[in-house]
């Protein structure tokens, strides 16, 4: 009874009739179809008791999930067909997208760097992070790093091997709000604001004032170098939304929804957009693309489906980040080593519950690919960074049952045209 009263309370907050007004077709590039996503979960002969679980409390968990088949060209220079298939994808509803945003930092990034017209100034140029004020901290090495100095390049392989904070809070300190919310705007991520570090101490304010950065060249001399700069508003989320019932403060219970109004936030469609535009860059106008090199392009993909065991520099032992460690789909929480034909480029995001990974993932010995974007929201008792979250028990387990049935079907599928 009890749970019972708890899903008719989900119910109330979030009605069936917001769900009926929106069209998330419209939202998608280069659709040559676009379909609810249900019936092919229901024609899973393997659907397993935790997907049956959360698809029936999918309001209580907040799920969405965006799946993309692709039909892959048989000529040069066609496009590739993408058939969509949503599951309650709302693009005005707030979620926290955790590491999710350090995606587009990435590409942005690099962008950043190609503006600059700097002679000398790649992404592995040495870059010198300074402090100016607390609670801003200095980044003069990096051990982990061939060179044992930190760079973007650097900084952008950390982040898409093992999800690293630091790596990401050092490229928005270099980029600061105003160019990165411009960048996302113009590039049709409309539904995507960027506005403060992660993991870190920093309130609003602080997150409005940006690092004094140096770039080097190898003898030490100055190439470009930044003052510490400052805005005066912040990018604040316009709905102010508020998630739970309760959090913890500095080991204090609040008993109040937790205020988001200056956090982070990404639709799924804008994540499944930033996805596609890396790895199909084509399917979208030349003024929303991001504007890197195709060398550039390539560096991303190669540490996107990068395992951490694979990289030297960093180095990360396997036994503390095994395959799955940021890649939820197909093996989720499991510590099995992904087969060599499945080449899986994603960026995952987990916080406050929150459980997400957008991918693409490509079967090179089956002929498969497809694209994979899904969010669910595990906390039960909706208190806040009180570290009971269901992200283990529920949240990444069925991302990896999802990506497995969706790879299923791709199989059958196949399997069925060749008979």
């Amino acid at each position: 009874m009890r749970i019972f009263a708890c899903l008719l309370l989900v119910l109330t907050l979030y009605p069936q009739t917001t769900l009926a007004q929106q069209d998330p077709c419209q939202h998608f590039p280069a659709a040559s179809s676009c379909q609810p996503l249900l019936p092919l979960l229901e024609q899973g002969q393997q659907q397993s008791a935790l997907l049956k679980q959360v698809l029936a409390a999918s309001e209580a968990y907040q799920l969405q999930i965006l799946y993309t088949r692709i039909e892959l060209p048989t000529a040069d220079g066609q496009l590739p067909k993408l058939h969509y298939y949503h599951y309650r994808v709302q693009p005005e509803h707030y979620f926290y997208p955790a590491s999710t945003v350090k995606l587009p930092l990435a590409a942005l990034a690099l962008q950043w760097l190609n503006e600059q017209a700097t002679h000398g100034l790649t992404l592995d140029t040495t870059m010198l992070t300074d402090s100016q004020r607390p609670p801003q901290t200095a980044a003069h090495s990096d051990s982990s790093s061939e060179t044992g100095l930190p760079s973007v390049g650097h900084y952008i392989q950390k982040i898409l091997l093992v999800s690293d904070n630091d790596g990401s809070n050092r490229l928005y300190e270099l980029m600061g709000q105003q160019y990165i919310n411009e960048q996302l705007k113009a590039k049709g991520l409309t539904a995507t604001i960027i506005n403060h570090r992660l993991s870190v101490p920093f309130n609003d304010e602080d997150n409005r004032y940006f690092n004094p950065i140096r770039f080097v060249d190898a003898a030490g001399k100055t190439l470009l170098a930044l003052p510490e700069r400052q805005i005066a508003e912040s990018y604040a989320n316009p709905d102010q939304p508020k998630l739970g019932k309760a959090y913890y403060q500095r080991g204090e219970l609040i008993a109040q929804p937790m205020d988001f109004t200056y956090k982070n936030r990404q639709s799924l469609i804008d994540f499944d957009g930033v996805v596609k535009r890396i790895l199909m860059p084509q399917l979208f106008p030349v003024q929303q693309r991001f504007d890197i090199s195709e060398s550039q392009r390539q560096f991303l993909l190669r540490y996107m489906r990068m395992l951490p065991r694979q990289s030297q520099y960093p180095a990360y032992p396997e036994s503390e980040y095994p395959d799955t460690y940021v890649k939820y789909f197909l093996k989720g929480d499991t510590q099995q080593r992904l087969p060599e034909y499945i080449h899986y480029h994603n960026k995952n995001g987990q916080a406050y519950g929150h459980v997400i990974d957008g991918a693409y993932i490509e079967d090179t010995k089956h002929g498969i690919a497809f694209f994979l974007t899904a969010i669910l929201y595990t906390n039960a008792n909706q208190i806040l960074n009180d570290d009971t979250y269901e992200t283990d028990s529920i949240g990444q387990p069925f991302l990896r049952e999802l990506g497995s049935l969706l790879y299923q079907q791709e199989l059958l599928r196949l399997q069925q045209a060749r008979d």
